[in-house]
């Protein structure tokens, strides 16, 4: 089997005709890609839920909308944070990509209040094993696009797919305007 190249640090982009309800018109940022698998979240799936509710010390640092987010449908039990820090981060981050990283929830929130920027708290996460995440690529199921640093902290997520797709400089900005419902054109 071929070596994978790690798509770690860039984004997944739901094709207008990936059915999975849990994917429907996502942006999945993927933390983690090699051989073994994919692991990701969801960046554009907010709850009803605030960061006070469920982790009370953080909800100072989270960006709007300071809520928590479905970071996908596995180990919904589960919470991991991102945020963006500029140069080396503090103790407690670990950088994903570029100037993204993962927050160390267990860590005092202190400790990383005056250099992390937009905190995000996800609620669980996407997961693909071995060779799954490069099937779902060759049936077109995915776009693989670059992020940006602001993708993890959009204020307003709910167009972030739009938002992403428009800003590529290819035929992907067109499916920007694909409807909700094709259906009813």
């Amino acid at each position: 089997m071929p070596e994978v190249s790690s798509l770690a640090g860039r984004l997944l982009v739901a094709a207008p005709a990936l059915a999975d309800p849990n994917f429907t018109r996502s942006v999945v940022l993927v933390l983690d890609h090699d051989d073994d698998g994919a692991l990701g979240v969801v960046l554009n799936r907010p709850t009803p839920v605030d960061v006070s509710e469920v982790l009370e010390p953080w909800a100072a640092l989270a960006g709007e909308p300071g809520v928590v987010f479905q970071g996908g449908p596995v180990a919904l039990d589960a919470a991991l944070a991102l945020a963006v820090v500029p140069g080396e981060g503090p103790l407690g981050w670990r950088r994903v990509h570029g100037s993204i990283g993962l927050v160390d929830l267990d860590a005092p929130p202190e400790v990383l209040a005056g250099e992390v920027g937009s905190l995000r708290v996800f609620a669980g996460y996407a997961g693909w094993g071995a060779g799954q995440l490069e099937s779902e690529l060759d049936e077109g199921a995915w776009y693989v696009v670059d992020s940006e640093p602001g993708d993890v902290s959009v204020p307003r997520p709910e167009g972030l797919w739009r938002a992403v797709l428009r800003r590529q400089r290819s035929g992907l900005a067109l499916l920007a305007t694909y409807p909700d419902d094709p259906s009813l054109n």
